[in-house]
């Protein structure tokens, strides 16, 4: 990398599942110094505690991209709040600050984009808050000057080794000087610790002498850093006004709230009365309610009624109140008997914007659409961007009763789990509160992104929308858009779940593409559920104009390029409810979330263009950062983890699902190639050179079905040439974007290396290998590592080297990439991951290859587990060669058209 491109360089950051926080460099919007980006990893490379405490200690002026700018947030308010309990006499005496409530609830509010965002909780931060206290415990053990040095190395914010404190408190005995102000400072602790403030004007007696003067300068540092930044203490240190106790007027007690955030910033403690000190100041508020009344009609373009009024936490004012304030030039107003500020000029402007909003509305109305943007904070980036800025302290909208109750509803959405909505299934809990949020969105029209987490059973909560439907006998006709990889999953999973959904799938895998084109419209809707691919609703015309009721997307990162045909193709669809679902957390990626909501609710994020301007302003906003975007889209979106302990006590075991794969052409001429060998050579053996030769062929299929390099032995295993290597691309695309962990076992030792390879390029970091070569003592470091380490995403095991005696709970994702046909043997591998230990679901992925021998041995094998639960043993490949030649090669024979068509 060239010296240019280096200093250009970025820093970007993700958490793990282990609660760390990782720092790495990566290409950004946000470049960084080259010394500054050096420190900053240093720092995390001593823990995630270190890191913090240096970005809140050492970086408070740096620029930095948003990821760490929130990191920096918490770093900072810890460092603020240990200073706040430091002993000026002694300043290596400290105290670590504790965490407030309220503050965990502010920042998961403001979580910026970031890999592992999702895993930001309570319990998460009160860790980090105590990694930083042993983090600074540790930095301090070895000094001799404290908390107080330490800073002052740090940044010059915190130089300050005694510390002066301005007190404004109410002096309700003087209405024409209502105020007090005096400033003091704390020379010592008394034996109940807490500080004793001493006015400030005894210094000036205390430090009289040369000897003292050092001490007096360094106690009046922040006054003399403060007056160089504000007028007003300025004037107070000028006129010696500062050292004394003085009565304010409310203009004055005003003038100088103004300058707390100065005078904290030069070090200075301030303390004022609650009314002020409180997240949300006491003052008048233009409150505007929108959707008190049902509208006529439903979906984002719905119309709801507007209302405004002046209000006072929660409270209407009359007209002579507001006339009071709005006459009143003082800045703070004595109002129902407690004090407001009030900005007449602001106030003002803030009621005519909304009166003259309430006045557009009657005219055009205020869309749902619109009302959300209000609701959320958030604007489409179109016009006048900066105006909800400028009114957001001075103005606020809420809920009226309709809209409040449904917005209720969908972020707290309450079912019956008993249930069934027609499905020959129980639902659990979560599913239940699923559907019933997918309903809640289908009965206003309002498209829904369900984003559960891999193995919670997303099929079968739209399962259950779809069954709803019909049992209300609604009219109409479903479509399913999926990844023709999953086709026949969803086929299976209607048949077992919802059999009295009538399901037309069209696919060139069932009928020519030809024929697909001609499907009559009156054919279609004798039907429940289409299923379809993506790349057939680029081709057959009248899957885009044909009035669905519903149009669903499966894996909808799929669309997440905007500009390309298949997303332009899918957002044409005509349906008049639109759903998305994937396992991939769409909030880390701002374009692929966009795209997603532009299908599911268009207009709600407005413009691409538009979105990034937002998007932009929200990551430069240290006030609310990304909240607003999150406030905008909770209601659209449902995010349930395998990791929250309120659905891993209600979750399955274990998850199987077979992952249909097709053949590359290559793989189909050599498979076809293999089958007409095999036919010539049957009818010349008998014996144990016909059982032998079978057998022979039996691997030669199963390798051809990985790849045929592994059949040739040539070495290239190109991706494209394996339909296995593609799907498992596929799925640990998405297993590697939620930082779980995955096995993938083979039962050929050959195979190991080039699947190691393959994924470590899916996952962006290598993995290990353990097969029957692996030294005995290299194996348990192997799964130490795999267990402990962040920075191992996967393990590939030969079967027969991995199938027993080790603990690898740190995955939740199986892998069988080829089968070994006996169950009892992939169920012991698979117990690696599902053992004593393992606190997730885990989800095993079967690859199968269509029209093949292995589907067919897929079949016989779940045919005898359903019957005997296991009982009945298949015996794989030694019974195959006991099979006549007819049946052998009805067996082997290869099925073109469903090799060739996922």
């Amino acid at each position: 990398m060239s010296k240019t491109v280096a200093e250009e360089q970025s820093l970007s950051c993700r958490v793990t599942p282990h609660g760390r926080i990782e720092v790495f460099p990566e290409d950004g919007a946000t470049s960084l110094p080259f010394d500054v980006r050096k420190r900053i990893l240093q720092a995390f490379a001593q823990g995630t505690g270190a890191g913090l405490l240096a970005l809140g200690a050492r970086e408070v002026a740096t620029e930095l991209p948003p990821a760490l700018s929130f990191w920096r947030t918490i770093g900072r308010r810890f460092v603020s709040r240990a200073c706040a309990l430091v002993d000026p006499v002694d300043p290596a005496n400290w105290e670590s600050p504790p965490l407030e409530p309220g503050d965990a609830l502010s920042w998961i509010e403001s979580v910026p984009p970031m890999l592992g965002a999702e895993l930001v909780t309570e319990d998460l931060l009160g860790e980090l808050w105590t990694d930083i206290a042993r983090a600074l415990e540790e930095e301090l053990s070895n000094r001799s000057d404290g908390l107080a040095g330490f800073l002052a190395e740090q940044s010059s914010v915190w130089n300050v080794v005694g510390r002066v404190c301005l007190h404004l408190a109410e002096n309700k005995r003087r209405p024409d000087r209502p105020f007090a102000f005096i400033a003091t400072y704390v020379p010592e602790v008394t034996r109940s610790a807490k500080a004793q403030h001493v006015p400030l004007g005894r210094a000036l007696q205390e430090y009289a002498g040369a000897k003292n003067r050092a001490k007096l300068l360094a106690l009046l540092a922040p006054v003399s850093r403060a007056a160089e930044e504000s007028e007003l203490l300025r004037e107070l240190v000028d006129s010696g006004d500062l050292y004394h106790p003085l009565s304010w007027s409310a203009r004055q007690a005003h003038a100088f709230l103004q300058q707390i955030g100065t005078c904290e910033r030069a070090g200075l403690v301030v303390r004022v009365p609650d009314w002020w000190s409180r997240r949300q100041k006491a003052r008048p508020k233009a409150t505007v309610s929108v959707g008190a009344e049902r509208p006529s009609t439903m979906g984002l373009a719905a119309m709801l009624d507007f209302d405004v009024q002046v209000t006072l936490d929660g409270e209407e004012l009359s007209e002579d109140e507001i006339r009071q304030l709005l006459e009143s030039s003082a800045g703070l107003v004595l109002v129902k008997g407690r004090w407001v500020e009030v900005d007449q000029d602001r106030l003002e402007a803030v009621l005519a914007h909304w009166q003259s909003a309430q006045e557009r509305s009657w005219k055009e109305g205020v869309s749902l659409g619109e009302a959300m943007r209000l609701l959320s904070g958030s604007s489409d980036g179109e016009g006048d961007a900066g105006a909800a800025d400028r009114h957001r302290d001075w103005s606020e909208v809420v809920a009226g009763d309709w809209l409040k109750e449904q917005l209720d509803h969908l972020r707290q959405p309450t079912a019956d789990a008993k249930a069934s909505h027609g499905l020959k299934a129980e639902l659990r809990p979560y599913q239940a509160e699923g559907l019933e949020w997918l309903w809640t969105l289908r009965s206003l029209s309002l498209g829904g992104c369900l984003a559960d987490d891999m193995g919670l059973g997303k099929t079968i909560q739209v399962l259950g929308v779809m069954s709803r439907a019909r049992e209300s006998q609604e009219r109409g006709t479903d479509l399913l858009v999926v990844p023709a990889s999953l086709i026949a999953n969803w086929h299976q999973e209607i048949q077992r779940f919802a059999s009295r959904l009538k399901v037309l799938i069209v696919h060139a895998s069932q009928r020519p593409t030809a024929e697909l084109k001609k499907l009559e419209a009156t054919v279609v809707s004798g039907y429940d559920v289409v299923i379809t691919t993506y790349g057939m609703v680029a081709r057959v015309d009248w899957l885009k104009s044909f009035a669905w009721r519903s149009g669903i997307l499966d894996e909808a990162q799929a669309i997440k390029n905007p500009g390309a045909r298949q997303t332009k193709s899918v957002k044409s669809l005509a349906a008049s409810w639109r759903l998305a679902l994937t396992g991939t957390p769409v909030e880390n990626h701002l374009g692929e979330l966009w795209s997603i909501f532009d299908f599911l609710n268009p207009g709600l994020l407005g413009s691409a263009k538009g979105f990034q301007k937002q998007c932009k302003a929200m990551g430069e906003d240290r006030r609310e950062g990304f909240a607003p975007l999150r406030r905008l889209l909770r209601p659209y979106l449902l995010r349930r983890l395998k990791t929250d302990k309120r659905v891993i006590q209600d979750l399955p075991d274990k998850t199987e699902v077979t992952a249909y794969c097709a053949l590359s052409r290559r793989q189909a001429v050599l498979y076809e190639q293999s089958v007409k060998e095999l036919e010539r050579a049957l009818g010349e053996l008998e014996g144990m050179e016909r059982r032998g030769l079978v057998l022979a062929f039996l691997m030669r299929f199963k390798q051809i079905c990985n790849h045929p390099s592994h059949w040739l032995g040539d070495g290239g295993y190109v991706t494209a040439d394996s339909g296995k290597l593609e799907r498992l691309g596929e799925i640990c695309e998405s297993i590697a974007a939620r930082q779980d962990k995955v096995l993938v076992f083979t039962q050929f030792r050959e195979m190991t290396d080039p699947l190691s390879r393959f994924l470590t390029d899916v996952f962006g970091r290598s993995g290990h290998v353990l097969h029957g070569g692996t030294p005995v003592k290299k194996r348990q470091q192997l799964v130490t590592s795999f267990q402990e380490s962040d920075q191992v995403p996967f393990m590939v095991l030969s079967l027969k080297a991995g199938g027993t005696g080790l603990n690898l709970t740190a995955a939740s994702h199986v892998v069988h990439f080829d089968r070994w046909w006996n169950p009892a043997v992939e169920n012991q591998a698979t117990d690696r991951a599902f053992r004593i230990g393992q606190r997730r679901n885990v989800l095993v992925h079967k690859f199968v290859c269509k029209g093949t021998i292995e589907e067919r041995i897929d079949e016989m094998i779940r045919a005898k587990q359903e019957l005997s639960d296991g009982v009945l043993s298949f015996e794989g490949a030694s019974a195959l060669t006991e099979l006549s030649n007819e049946e052998l090669l009805s067996m082997i024979s290869l099925d073109l058209d469903a090799a060739m068509s996922i």
